[in-house]
């Protein structure tokens, strides 16, 4: 992971409020042009992480009082969250977080408020995101309330995509979707990181699918980074397997063996 890094978080800690430590020393790194995953269970840190790099902690009462965080070696905590989308860095929001009176289109049009480039190139941008998903474009004069949950997260990415982003943060894509419509966003997301070359860093609950389609990934417990490696090996990890993926541990009969269980998940403490 160390080649062409994009985003490095070293030794994090979180607090919120003055007082709750939720983040307590978490390190990863992103590199250029690849698909990283945050998993673990809910109020694992995944969300708090990624407000972290993107710094959205403030208007929750949080603060990074430990570490840095570093985009292209350049230390990013202090800058405002209006600098990291100049620099590229744009998150998409848990709970998909669409302008419900607007239209389709002109929430994917709100994406491209900062940029300088001209109508023309942001109109290019706008028939390529259309592209890449065409449901919005059947639907881009429907107002946003009145479209699909799966609708709503496409427009959400469409819109940080009208950014013209280097990488995207992407909080729990999954979340209140049908399965059919989960695995066609993933299929986007890895169509937009192979031909646009977009980076991704997921927060994502759902570790079956995440690992399908990342290429690295950091498994966070109770705000710690506890694995890692690559996507393809935490897949055939047998203790990944067991506590992630539902597979395993079907000889487990009596209580004891559920304790012990528990003891042995004390690699994830």
């Amino acid at each position: 992971m160390s080649a062409n890094v994009l985003l490095n978080v070293n030794g994090i800690e979180v607090i919120y409020n003055h007082v709750i430590l939720v983040l307590k020393g978490v390190s990863l790194q992103v590199s250029e042009g690849r698909i990283v995953a945050l998993l673990g269970g809910n109020g694992a840190g995944k969300t708090t992480t990624l407000r972290a790099v993107s710094n959205l902690l403030a208007g929750e009462r949080g603060e990074v009082t430990k570490g840095s965080i570093e985009l292209r070696g350049e230390r990013i905590e202090k800058l405002s969250t209006a600098e990291m989308v100049e620099r590229g860095v744009v998150q998409v929001m848990e709970g998909r977080h669409c302008f419900a009176h607007l239209t389709i289109e002109e929430n994917l049009l709100t994406g491209a408020y900062t940029r300088k480039d001209g109508k023309a190139a942001v109109a290019a941008t706008l028939d390529k995101v259309y592209g890449y998903f065409p449901r919005l474009k059947q639907r881009r004069g429907s107002q946003a309330a009145y479209t699909s949950g799966g609708e709503q997260q496409m427009c959400a990415i469409g819109r940080a995509l009208m950014a013209n982003p280097k990488m995207v943060l992407l909080d729990e894509p999954s979340m209140g979707l049908a399965p059919q419509i989960v695995q066609e966003v993933f299929e986007i997301v890895r169509d937009l990181n192979t031909k646009e070359r977009v980076t991704f860093l997921l927060a994502e609950q759902n570790t079956n699918m995440a690992l399908r389609y990342a290429d690295y990934g950091y498994i966070l417990e109770s705000g710690r980074v506890v694995m890692d490696g690559k996507a393809a090996e935490l897949r055939e990890n047998e203790d990944v397997k067991e506590f992630y993926l539902g597979m395993g541990g079907a000889d487990r009969k009596s209580f004891r063996d559920v304790k012990s269980y528990k003891r042995r998940k004390r690699w994830l403490a």
